[in-house]
């Protein structure tokens, strides 16, 4: 998910996907700690777009 997609989101919905971001990160590590993944590089990514949920939802706390 890009920064750009991100910014569109309400603030409600941020939060949402950062809960779904993250299961979705905990399962691929699980999997991939039992057996490999065919792709293990979806971890990398799903730990840049937990930081950039986070991001984008304290720059909006900030801001309010």
């Amino acid at each position: 998910m890009k920064a750009a997609e991100i910014r569109e989101f309400s603030l409600e919905d941020l939060k949402e996907k950062l809960d779904e971001a993250i299961a979705q990160h905990k399962s691929l590590v699980l999997t991939h700690a039992v057996s490999q993944l065919e792709n293990p590089i979806q971890i990398r990514e799903g730990r840049k777009t937990i930081a950039r949920l986070k991001t984008e939802i304290k720059s909006r706390e900030l801001k309010a």
